[in-house]
């Protein structure tokens, strides 16, 4: 067993539902056995480190500790790791990454090291740099993480003019958003799309039904109110309704939306402004933008997008009228579009899933 890259599968238990903590996994090994092991738990509760050294209870002394990211040392809403793995009589510990969090970032090894700890970095570091890239953004920009989704056809359509879009992806595609939104704190729409598509943008079953626990959804109200009978509104989870100034909004709070007025920005919702509330306010650390075109438009012209997840689907719709993926205002020059990084393709049934970073 490579035990950094078991310690790096327990972390994958604690995505989303940590946040705005770190996804992490922790293993403790002792004369070439695993004596214990564990992940974040919900804020408030155990770090991994501290759940393994529970399992591993006397078994931790002398021991090799796993860690996928650095052990905090600060008290925050728990004491610090630091203090816990020295207790612990722990000899040696092996991590994957420093935490990018100003109050930690190489304290939490120095500490053990003055303790008389040998200390490891750098194992599995790529993929566990990418298990925590919307913490990274939270903990240094006190934004969240924004990733862009959308299905559109071979000729870059995402609607026909008629407005009609289902379905463009395959039913693999589909079952694969619903991977995708079951990994993040909040689900991000535009109005307009609220009210021509009426999407749920829940998290379902394999019998279709939705879960109990659900990211929380967002509505960007752009022109005109959107109907309090949307399927948006009548799901399991919280929906909050961003819009640029104070507005009747019939009886959307009376059905249990949260209503946020964000400083306008040229008569629109501040994305920017709004990014920074949903971080401080609501702790959301990643955000998955489903649409509509001019939303996603709008974030890519002030930079906001982190991720991209197209589904290509092998149909040509055509058009003039019929809708595209990402408007705004665009580039001028083809010189300075938006470049993808650590671009992954999976295929899915008859479509292609192009993921990448955009830097």
């Amino acid at each position: 067993m490579i035990y950094m890259d078991r310690a790096l599968e327990l972390a994958e238990n604690a995505i989303r539902n940590v946040s705005p903590n770190p996804p992490v996994g922790a293993l403790v090994v002792n004369d070439g056995r695993v004596v214990g092991e564990g992940w974040t738990q919900p804020p408030g509760e155990n770090h991994a480190e501290i759940v393994a050294l529970n399992q591993a209870k006397q078994k931790a002394k002398g021991s090799i500790l796993y860690i996928t990211l650095e052990p905090c040392c600060f008290h925050g809403r728990t004491p610090p790791c630091v203090e816990a793995i020295v207790a612990a009589e722990v000899k040696e510990v092996h991590v994957s990454i420093l935490d990018p969090n100003p109050k930690v970032n190489g304290e939490g090894l120095k500490f053990l090291r003055n303790s008389g700890i040998d200390v490891f970095v750098g194992e599995q570091a790529q993929i566990a740099g990418k298990l925590i890239e919307a913490y990274k953004k939270y903990i240094i920009n006190q934004m969240p993480f924004v990733t862009v989704k959308y299905a559109m056809s071979l000729d870059g359509k995402i609607a026909s003019k008629t407005k009609d879009s289902k379905w463009i992806s395959s039913n693999e595609s589909r079952l694969y958003v619903q991977k995708m939104r079951s990994s993040v704190d909040a689900i991000m729409v535009g109005a307009n799309t609220v009210r021509k598509d009426n999407p749920y943008l829940t998290v379902r079953d394999e019998a279709g039904d939705p879960n109990t626990d659900q990211p929380l959804r967002i509505i960007v109200q752009g022109d005109g109110l959107i109907d309090s009978k949307s399927n948006i509104l009548t799901q399991p989870g919280n929906v909050v309704i961003a819009m640029p100034e104070s507005k009747i909004v019939y009886d959307l709070e009376k059905l249990g939306a949260q209503i946020e007025v964000i400083p306008q920005s040229n008569g629109k919702v501040d994305l920017v402004s709004l990014m920074h509330l949903l971080a401080s306010k609501y702790e959301i650390t990643n955000v998955l933008v489903e649409g509509g075109g001019k939303l996603v438009g709008a974030l890519f012209d002030l930079n906001l997008v982190d991720k991209v997840a197209v589904f290509v689907s092998p149909i040509i719709i055509g058009g003039e009228q019929a809708l595209t993926g990402v408007e705004g205002k665009g580039v001028d020059l083809v010189k300075n579009a938006f470049h993808l990084n650590d671009v992954e393709i999976i295929k899915l049934d008859r479509d292609f899933l192009i993921i990448g970073s955009v830097k």
